[in-house]
């Protein structure tokens, strides 16, 4: 008769979601945490110093280079963990503070990750004291709709058959004259952005102004000219929605709220 040996045990590494300074498991109980990992590891916390990390023990061959490699080129897949990434670091932002960490940061052992954690407390305790009782809200701006719309004369058949005279010159005026209002719309443009970024800097603490997005759908034709995001005091949220209606109205431009959200944009790369 064969004789098994013990079992060995399935390695595991720890998966970290979020720093903040609130200690004690209620903080997340009852968090579903990342896919496929097992009930008996749910999310946790580990404490670090005077700061606590919420964690979820996850088996490391499902973390290693090619699975994550995997994971990425796989779009379905990858948008089910950030979801619960973010779920997780939502719930606990709702509750107190919270430094998100990026996808995916993981420890071999619970000991590296508090030494790796403990490494950057000062930047989390900085980050925590910026955000805390702010939210990150995202404006986005569109150019305003062109005024006096340029439409170029279209000869008849006959007209391009025989071309009147002068009619060369008076094509390079209508060309001439699209430029130049393109460029007129242009600038009316970056003048609207410029000054709903200005006005909602006066209200908010902090503010990142980002590189604006193509057309997000086929077909689309708003240029956007604005994209910032901005954290905003979470007693000034109203403020906030009132003064993007008062630059509508004041700029033409079609202006988009979104929020509030974790502030991941303001607690620095860790």
């Amino acid at each position: 008769m064969t004789q098994r040996g013990p079992e060995v045990p399935e390695a595991t590494a720890l998966y970290v979601f979020a720093a903040c300074r609130a200690p004690g498991a209620a903080l997340v109980a009852g968090l579903p945490g990342l896919p496929g990992v097992p009930d008996d590891r749910p999310v946790r916390t580990l404490p670090f110093g005077p700061l606590t990390a919420v964690v979820q023990s996850v088996r490391a061959a499902d973390f290693t280079d090619e699975a994550w490699q995997a994971r990425l080129a796989d779009e379905r897949e990858l948008e089910r963990y950030a979801r619960a990434h973010h779920a997780v670091v939502s719930a606990v932002a709702a509750r107190c503070p919270t430094v998100p960490l990026p996808l995916a940061t993981l420890y071999h052992g619970e000991d590296r990750a508090r030494e790796a954690l403990a490494r950057e407390s000062d930047r989390f305790e900085t980050a925590l004291r910026r955000i805390a009782h702010h939210a990150e809200w995202g404006v986005k701006v569109f150019a305003p709709a062109a005024r006096t719309p340029v439409v170029p004369d279209t000869p008849a058949p006959a007209e391009r058959a025989r071309p009147a005279p002068g009619a060369g010159l008076a094509y390079l005026n209508r060309k001439r004259g699209l430029q130049e209002a393109r460029e007129r719309r242009q600038e009316e443009a970056a003048r609207a952005a410029d000054e709903v970024d200005a006005e909602l800097r006066l209200l908010a603490t902090a503010f990142r102004r980002l590189r604006p997005h193509g057309p997000q759908q086929p077909g689309e034709h708003r240029v956007q000219v604005l994209n910032a995001t901005y954290l905003v005091a979470e007693e000034r949220a109203g403020e906030l929605a009132r003064l993007a209606e008062v630059l509508r109205d004041r700029t033409g431009a079609a202006i988009e709220l979104s929020g509030p959200w974790v502030p991941y944009s303001f607690v620095g790369e860790v």
